[in-house]
């Protein structure tokens, strides 16, 4: 049991630690795009990738955030703005590059964090709306910080839904005695390939309110999704 126990904490470790350097890369090349400095760099690939950790970790009360106790959830954000300093000028004409490692973290991060929330005893449910703030928290902090419409209230993408089925068939899989290694990889397959998919197809979901178009609002304004 003790042995169990070891494995699932090594396993979600190293999918977090995952999940943390897609998520910095996307922070650092953001930083490239608007043109910070390194610290400005290293800073903003550290935001987004321990920021959704840190939220979670408060929640389910596990004590001092992950990111503060381990050392080793420094090196990602370091590698990351590393990599993206030497080798930005000659990656910078693949746009989607940031939106790819993006979707990479979200995919990773909405299973960590409706494990941990399910492992501190949380309902399925809760657990599954943790997940999904642990996925979308740090990216949200991330477009903030960079003065960004924000992904996941853009109205001409999909953000949050991704991870909601993510998380949603993580908790699904763990109540029923389905989760496993392999069921996590299809999962984050999964994540990643709908949210990539829905980014290249431009998929969007209702507005706010029935009736309104994005062509124009119902005053004849533009619409959110207008370019």
């Amino acid at each position: 049991m003790e042995l169990h126990l070891f494995t699932f904490d090594l396993a979600l470790v190293w999918l977090d630690l995952a999940g943390v350097f897609f998520f910095a890369v996307s922070g650092s090349l953001l930083a490239a795009k608007k043109r910070f400095d390194i610290i400005g760099s290293l800073l903003l690939a550290s935001l987004v990738a321990l920021g959704g950790g840190i939220m979670r970790d408060i929640i389910i009360n596990a004590g001092p955030p992950a990111a503060f106790t381990n050392p080793v959830y420094v090196v990602p954000p370091l590698l990351a703005a590393g990599l993206v300093y030497f080798l930005f000028s000659s990656i910078q004409r693949f746009t989607s590059l940031l939106t790819l490692f993006d979707a990479g973290g979200l995919a990773l991060f909405c299973i960590t964090g409706t494990l941990k929330a399910l492992a501190a005893g949380m309902n399925p449910v809760a657990a599954m709306l943790l997940g999904v703030s642990t996925a979308v928290g740090g990216g949200l902090l991330r477009d903030i910080t960079a003065n960004e419409i924000p992904t996941l209230f853009n109205a001409r993408d999909l953000y949050a839904l991704p991870a909601f089925t993510g998380a949603a068939l993580t908790a699904v899989l763990w109540s029923v005695g389905a989760f496993n290694g392999i069921t996590a990889a299809l999962i984050a397959a999964w994540v990643f390939a709908f949210r990539v998919v829905a980014w290249r197809r431009g998929w969007r979901v209702p507005l706010a309110v029935r009736g309104w178009h994005r062509s124009g609002g119902p005053f004849g304004a533009e619409s959110p999704g207008r370019d």
